[in-house]
């Protein structure tokens, strides 16, 4: 089995004058990374690796989900997650080591939201409606496969095993 998990950036700051690769997070992201990290290890939603944007916003939303983990796992930052289609997305999943059984990506949408929405075959539907509604900032979706090679993941072929958000464990508004 693999275990894909899609973490949204934390909520981030629209400052005038900054790039959208340099924008950081606003104070409510700063809030819910931390949430979504501790919701990570409680469950022990344990990733072998993470790979990261290389915005600013999805690197902090990583310096802030981290240290709540009870290992540091592996990271790289994959600069094909940045402005990323689902296609492109597919492909950095299916070049993932075979020696990673969960993998973390911390990126953005729309690329997550249709990633998961093109990978998602079966699952929880309560969660897959909610996903399907609306995919916010520092949402995760969990998707499982039944391979024993991230070559083998497609579209269709994995199981929706959650879709958690900030406000479904009761922190405030989704965004």
């Amino acid at each position: 089995m693999r275990r894909l998990l899609l973490l949204r950036h934390a909520k981030s700051n629209w400052s005038t004058g900054v790039t959208d690769r340099e924008r950081p997070l606003a104070a409510r992201g700063r809030e819910a990374a931390p949430l979504m990290g501790r919701y990570l290890a409680e469950e022990l939603l344990l990733p072998d690796l993470v790979l990261i944007s290389p915005a600013r916003r999805t690197a902090e939303t990583w310096e802030l989900v981290g240290p709540m983990l009870p290992e540091k796992p592996g990271t790289h930052v994959e600069p094909r997650i940045y402005e990323a289609k689902p296609e492109r997305l597919l492909d950095v999943v299916q070049e993932t080591e075979p020696d990673v059984r969960t993998l973390l990506m911390i990126g953005h949408n729309p690329g997550f939201e249709e990633l998961a929405a093109q990978l998602v075959g079966h699952g929880d539907r309560y969660a897959a409606v909610r996903m399907a509604k609306k995919y916010p900032t520092c949402g995760l979706a969990v998707i499982d496969f039944s391979v024993e090679d991230w070559r083998n993941v497609v579209a269709r072929g994995g199981r929706l095993e959650r879709f958690v958000t900030p406000a479904s464990l009761g922190e405030g508004p989704d965004e």
